[in-house]
């Protein structure tokens, strides 16, 4: 099992003071390998759930279990840790650091785990996705699509166990839609690697076997 969601809640406080629901997961599961695409309605909670998932948030309470390690539990600093060395993200925004190249915001993606950044694994990972010509080139200096690419590389720099990609070709032109997918299919099936896609586009949770919507095992909304 690459992820195990068990009894997961979590909820905000709004500024009134009261408490807002947003997830209240029985159970959910991601086996070894498998890909699998989240739709749902903007606010419905998808990306509170990859940060829960991620552990870049903390659920209120529930186990979030990724590759037989349990992190809700973690203290932050070890479960930042994990989350450097098991789980790839790719943002909807892309997250790079504009004043370093290609290359060096792959490494930088490497310095938080306890190897020593590879240089030539960054390397190989910018050719797969295309990009040998562009190594030394800024964010600035790059189409959108390349940029998302660079992303790419990015979340497979630690050979995670499970990658998360959030909305990944929302701010691509439908001409590089098709080619962020697959560089992400083929990257996660090559590698073994589990991928959960949020998405709310059709066009793109049709490509996939497995399509959830979070209203659907998310029992906040049977509450509302």
């Amino acid at each position: 099992m690459s992820l195990l969601l068990e009894n997961v809640k979590k909820s905000y406080r709004e500024p009134n003071g009261s408490i807002l629901p947003i997830l209240n997961i029985e159970r959910f599961e991601l086996k070894e390998s498998e890909q699998a695409v989240l739709i749902g309605e903007s606010g419905s909670g998808k990306s509170t759930l990859l940060n829960v998932i991620s552990g870049i948030t903390s659920a209120d309470s529930g186990k979030v279990t990724i590759a037989g390690t349990e992190i809700a539990s973690m203290a932050e600093v070890v479960r930042d840790r994990f989350r450097a060395e098991r789980i790839g993200f790719v943002f909807q925004t892309f997250n790079l650091l504009p004043a370093f190249s290609a290359l060096e915001n792959v490494l930088l993606g490497m310095s938080f785990s306890r190897e020593k950044p590879n240089r030539n694994r960054a390397k190989e990972l910018l050719a797969q996705v295309g990009l040998e010509h562009r190594l030394h080139h800024r964010p600035q200096q790059m189409s959108v699509g390349e940029q998302q690419r660079v992303a790419v590389a990015r979340a497979l720099a630690n050979q995670p166990k499970l990658l998360l990609a959030d909305e990944p070709t929302a701010n691509v032109d439908i001409s590089n839609q098709e080619t962020i997918l697959q560089l992400l299919r083929d990257a996660c099936a090559q590698n073994q690697i589990s991928m959960l896609l949020v998405t709310h586009s059709q066009e793109v949770a049709k490509q996939f076997d497995r399509v959830e919507t979070l209203s659907d095992f998310n029992k906040i909304h049977a509450e509302i």
